[in-house]
């Protein structure tokens, strides 16, 4: 019965700011025109104004989840029209603060003691109020500033109720869209749905923000707020109150001196650290959230801070590694690379043809290198490859929807500060040099020092195992199950198996012996701390499963 109502009312809202005709040929359709005669007509006011306006003003009257919803979906201009992106992309979670007697007494509660023996001072009046929570400002014993960031009563219930209702609509449109495989509305939603679950831990927020501060503590580029551990819990937390400028307060910024193109420039260079070096980015950096340090010794070399680390970024290796060098082929204009990129990542079905691909992603790119690099947007041409990649069966990524979204953000405040920073000259050396530092020798070798342990446990088992299977083959006794039915495409590849088979094997067994030689401290020359010995066996294993390696 609450969904129904609560379906009700969002009905209410879309006809009260006209939006209806943003639902035609859909199942809403017909619910929206039987609920037509019942709903107020548009104010003039409302009227005026453009459809993604009307939609922005109306999200944010329906609450937390749809203008998170808003927010995600400014970044698929795949698939909204770029008025309508433009509008949602303004969507900052501003609403009418709560009573502030309320927010002391979920602060008593959460922290188990009293605002007086919790803090020296708390101002009742909020900071700052969002569609979640709100910040107060007060002081702990010894006068210390601090803000306390406190979750809205009864926010989780009413999200709760919101997921369920936005689950039935993405199984609507699961059944009915007939592009729904590649849209992929169910895994949008959950992606919400952990994205607000995060939201609503506001422990998990100090926790990312912790984080955050150790990877650039002391950094001449970037602040963050240290966390005060013992005022903070899951509906209350503390930080250390810092001061700023608004990212997008451009005439403060004049007015303080700060040099604003080299504020541009260390932005982006912030980002792509982040996403590349940490792979933990800030993923609500919208101007409001970001803020310049006012620190006059700081003028020529500003420096940002960060705020509010309820949503932060991860990528897996391969995600990470895919993105990388997708954006190098952009760069180097390698558009072969580009469409073979798209297919190995598997967003792409592997019988998509790479020729057809390339020229594509030539037709999307090859007209924005007649322009300046300063007009050049790289979220704009990412996004532009996305859609003509639609054409081609693209599935959408959802953990990679943060990231488009913090690319459009970081640029959009790139841009506010510096209309002609090129983005793509700050951007490429700062990749180049992490990709460098990522996949050095002295990187792998870190990494093969950690899991040394771990194969030195292991490697006494390996011989009987290795014997084990090679029996199995000699008797014609070995059975592969197969989980997927697109591994039934390995059948293609069986040219060159023994081969392949043989190498794997020898260099299993030399990555082995590497690794006890290693363990038991060989002897003779060394290179690096390492004897010659590990040396020649671990090369010589790396050279065999290279050669076992399946060739495209």
């Amino acid at each position: 019965m609450k969904a129904a109502f609560r379906a009700l009312r969002i009905g209410r809202v879309l006809l009260r700011y006209r939006l209806d005709d943003l639902l035609d040929d859909t199942p809403a359709e017909r619910w929206l025109k039987l609920m037509r005669p019942f709903v107020p007509r548009a104010s003039q006011a409302i009227a005026a104004q453009s459809r993604g306006a009307r939609l922005r003003l109306a999200l944010q009257e329906l609450g937390p989840i749809f203008v998170k919803f808003g927010q995600i979906l400014s970044t698929r201009r795949d698939l909204v029209p770029p008025d309508v992106a433009v509008e949602l992309s303004l969507l900052q979670d501003r609403v009418a603060p709560f009573d502030g007697q309320a927010a002391r007494a979920i602060v008593e509660r959460s922290l188990g003691r009293s605002i007086a023996e919790a803090f020296e001072s708390f101002e009742t009046e909020p900071l700052a109020s969002a569609s979640i929570a709100q910040v107060h400002a007060a002081t702990l014993a010894g006068g210390r500033e601090v803000v306390v960031k406190v979750l809205r009563p009864d926010i989780e219930v009413q999200i709760a109720g919101d997921i369920a209702l936005l689950k039935n609509i993405a199984g609507l449109v699961d059944r009915a869209h007939p592009s729904a495989d590649k849209i992929r509305p169910r895994e949008i939603v959950n992606e919400i749905e952990n994205t607000l679950a995060a939201e609503l831990d506001l422990q998990r927020e100090g926790a990312n923000a912790s984080v955050l501060r150790r990877f650039w503590l002391d950094s001449p580029d970037l602040y963050v707020p240290e966390v005060v551990w013992s005022h903070t819990a899951a509906r209350a937390l503390t930080l250390e109150r810092v001061r700023g400028i608004p990212s997008d307060d451009i005439a403060a910024l004049d007015a303080a001196g700060i040099d604003r193109k080299a504020l541009a420039a260390k932005g982006v260079r912030v980002f792509y650290t982040q996403v590349f070096r940490d792979n933990f980015f800030h993923a609500d950096a919208h101007a409001g959230n970001i803020w310049v340090d006012v620190d006059p010794v700081r003028k020529l070399s500003p420096r940002f801070i960060a705020l509010d680390f309820g949503i932060m970024g991860q990528l897996s290796s391969e995600d990470q590694y895919y993105l990388a060098e997708n954006f190098m082929a952009i760069f180097n204009r390698d558009y072969r690379r580009i469409a073979e990129l798209h297919v190995q990542a598997g967003w792409m079905p592997t019988h998509i043809r790479i020729d057809e691909l390339e020229a594509a992603a030539r037709t999307v790119c090859e007209p924005y290198f007649t322009r300046p690099l300063s007009e050049i947007s790289l979220a704009e041409v990412l996004i532009k490859l996305f859609r003509t990649a639609q054409r081609y069966e693209l599935t959408l990524q959802p953990q990679l929807i943060l990231l488009q979204k913090t690319l459009l953000n970081i640029e959009g405040v790139g841009r506010l500060l510096d209309p002609q920073l090129d983005i793509w000259a700050v951007a490429r050396p700062v990749l180049e040099r992490i990709l460098v530092e990522r996949y050095s020798p002295q990187r792998l070798a870190n990494e093969f020092r950690k899991r040394l342990p771990e194969l030195i446990t292991h490697a006494p088992e390996m011989p009987r195992l290795l014997h084990a299977w090679l029996t199995q083959q000699v008797d014609g006794k070995h059975e592969l199950a197969l989980r997927s039915n697109d591994l039934a495409e390995l059948s293609r590849t069986m040219k060159g198996m023994q081969r392949r088979t043989v190498s794997a094997i020898l260099g299993s067994g030399l990555l082995i012996v590497a690794a006890v030689l290693y363990g038991f401290e060989a002897g003779g020359p060394r290179a690096f701390g390492i004897s010659a010995a590990v040396w020649i066996a671990g090369l010589g294993g790396l050279w065999a499963l290279i050669a076992a390696w399946p060739r495209r």
